[in-house]
């Protein structure tokens, strides 16, 4: 993630009431939040408004920034989590909108591209495994972290990380395809 040099030193500062750190950090991290939720979710509108709730976490919860990691990868799980809720709320939205009528089964390929149409099935096997389980696949899937630094972050160990890692793979594969795997779900 190419934040600025001084990016560390602002999380360092801003959960400490420092107003200046805090807006000149969120500030800079944007852009890179934008983008990271653009990898989720298919819509720009959809998106962006992500990013603004990640942005809200992130001066809400900066205080909870311990330094276990690196700040730009507790931002990412923050970022991941936003947006994965983003949404579940877009989708809830779209259900109450739509009189209980149920989604599409498939993305209506004249309004949805390839990609966009992939993400929502993405997000949605996503919603259907554990929690758990989607944090761990989407930090290192979709976001690109490494099992240590992911370790770190969700403060597990690193073998637990691969075995979530594994069995979320194993789950959404099985959920994309349409094949039911067994064990799986929330718990």
């Amino acid at each position: 993630m190419p934040l600025a040099d001084g990016i560390e030193d602002l999380a360092v500062s801003a959960p400490h009431g420092d107003p200046a750190a805090l807006d000149a950090l969120l500030a800079a991290v944007r852009p890179e939040v934008l983008r990271l939720c653009a990898r989720l979710l298919p819509h720009r509108e959809d998106a962006e408004e992500a990013c603004q709730d990640a942005l809200l976490a992130l001066a809400r919860g900066i205080t909870r920034f311990e330094g276990r990691s690196s700040f730009h990868t507790w931002l990412y799980r923050l970022t991941a989590n936003r947006a994965r809720s983003t949404y579940r709320a877009l989708r809830r939205r779209w259900l109450v909108e739509a009189g209980g009528a149920p989604l599409p089964e498939l993305p209506d390929p004249r309004r949805t591209s390839v990609v966009a149409g992939t993400r929502l099935d993405l997000l949605d096997a996503l919603d259907a495994v554990r929690p758990e389980l989607a944090e761990a696949v989407t930090l290192r899937d979709v976001l690109g972290l490494g099992y240590r630094e992911i370790a770190d972050l969700l403060d597990v160990p690193e073998g637990t990380v691969k075995s979530r890692i594994h069995e979320a793979r194993r789950q959404l594969r099985h959920r994309l395809s349409g094949e039911p795997a067994t064990g799986e779900g929330r718990r």
